[in-house]
């Protein structure tokens, strides 16, 4: 029961924002209460919501103001100069712009944090999709294609998960993955030059010659509102950027904490007048209450997925269906499973509630803690798409573009990422074919 209800649940909201029935804000608070209350979890849904809410509610904290620190660096010109030079090199080309945005997006996300990969590259890259006209949900699909693969690194989420239910460090995952890694980046740079290619078709070079000749003057009109005053401050502005993005990667504070207090700073140093702040808030509110109130609706889903133990059963009744006479393929069948899994359910129920169960299967038939830890990672591809990542709503905001729209144009793309890789993994024998 609870095994249907879990699956129904997944489908009935992907169904409902993919024909855009209803918005993807809507979907994830009135689907899960509908089928929690079908289930016969009415007088415990209360608890389940507040749960899910306070898990992500540091995450709804962090993406508000994350979005309200880049915003002001982007008002003061911070990201000028990385514009006009992109300017200067692409042009209006938009196969140069594709394969800017796959080589930038991935030199970004080394981080591992897709947030501020997205809004970095967002700020230097979207001006020139939108004075161009080349499809906004092109940039989507190229930035997460970068952000699932970067993420893989050892500080990445999901190698560290994985790594600490095997047992093993994550530099044993990430370093027999390094040539399957390189396999994907390679095929994210053909996909951006497929899209290139069609995109300089659609357009015609004429609208690439025209945009390129006027570049320059279109860039300082978009960007007039920026004063002297504000540009003197761009090496300050850059340091407190640097700070900040230092102090993430050494984790000196919690990151909800050190986006407070980056936007703070930014706003005091550039804003000195009250009025002038209040403006810069009112202006940017929006994107960061679209994007927060997203996460804490999030938190309604995932916090009803969980507490009604629907997450438990769906894993339960997947590994049960597995046939025996499949079990010496196991590695290749994680692999597949990992995609569906790491779409419909978070990261932490997949590698913490599912992994060790599929471990202890393949341990039998002796595979490696290694080999199936590779194996689990293959799905990250399509995990970013899920509507339970939460910066998979910053950047479909960021882009003005659906997350249903996002998700139809992207997922052939990123499914072709997900074989690449496994492909990549039996070739250079990171995954054994069979035991």
């Amino acid at each position: 029961m609870l095994t249907f209800l879990g699956f129904g649940m997944v489908v009935t909201f992907m169904v409902l924002i993919m024909t855009k029935r209803l918005s993807p804000l809507l979907a994830l608070i009135i689907v899960p209460i509908i089928f929690g209350l079908i289930g016969g979890f009415g007088s415990e849904l209360r608890p389940m919501m507040l749960d899910g809410i306070k898990n992500l509610a540091p995450i709804a904290v962090m993406l508000m103001f994350a979005i309200l620190f880049f915003g002001v660096m982007i008002d003061t010109g911070l990201f000028e100069p990385i514009v006009k030079r992109i300017l200067k090199i692409v042009g209006g080309d938009p196969l140069k712009i594709t394969l800017a945005t796959a080589a930038l997006s991935l030199f970004v996300s080394l981080d591992g944090d897709g947030s501020t990969a997205y809004m970095i590259t967002g700020a230097a890259l979207l001006p020139l999709y939108r004075r161009t006209g080349i499809n906004p949900l092109i940039f989507t699909c190229i930035m997460m294609m970068s952000g699932s693969l970067m993420n893989l690194t050892p500080w990445g989420g999901p190698t560290a998960r994985a790594a600490s239910v095997l047992k093993v460090t994550p530099n044993d995952l990430f370093l027999p993955m390094i040539p399957v890694m390189v396999a994907c980046a390679v095929w994210i740079f053909v996909v951006a030059y497929i899209f290139g290619i069609k995109e300089r078709k659609r357009l015609g070079m004429s609208t690439a010659v025209n945009l390129a000749e006027d570049r320059e003057e279109a860039f300082e009109e978009n960007t007039k509102p920026q004063s002297d005053y504000h540009r003197k401050l761009l090496p300050i502005n850059f340091l407190i950027t640097l700070a900040l993005m230092v102090s993430l990667v050494l984790n000196v504070l919690p990151l909800p904490v050190l986006f407070m207090v980056g936007f703070c700073v930014a706003l005091i140093v550039n804003y000195p007048n009250p009025d002038q702040q209040r403006e810069r808030l009112i202006a940017h509110a929006g994107n960061a209450l679209s994007v927060s109130s997203m996460i804490f609706a999030a938190g309604i889903f995932t916090g009803i997925l969980s507490g009604t133990g629907m997450v438990d059963a769906m894993a339960g009744s997947v590994v049960s269906w597995i046939p025996e006479r499949m079990s010496p393929y196991l590695p290749i069948i994680i692999a597949g499973l990992s995609l569906p899994f790491t779409f419909f359910i978070s990261n932490d129920a997949f590698y913490f509630g599912i992994l060790p169960v599929l471990m202890t299967a393949a341990a039998k038939y002796g595979f490696t803690p290694g080999e199936v830890g590779i194996a689990s990672l293959v799905g990250q591809q399509v995990h970013l798409l899920s509507p339970l990542v939460p910066s998979t709503y910053l950047l479909v905001g960021l882009a003005k573009v659906e997350l249903g729209d996002h998700q139809r144009f992207t997922l052939p793309w990123a499914l072709g990422s997900s074989v690449v890789m496994l492909i990549a993994a039996l070739l250079f024998g990171v995954i054994p074919l069979t035991h």
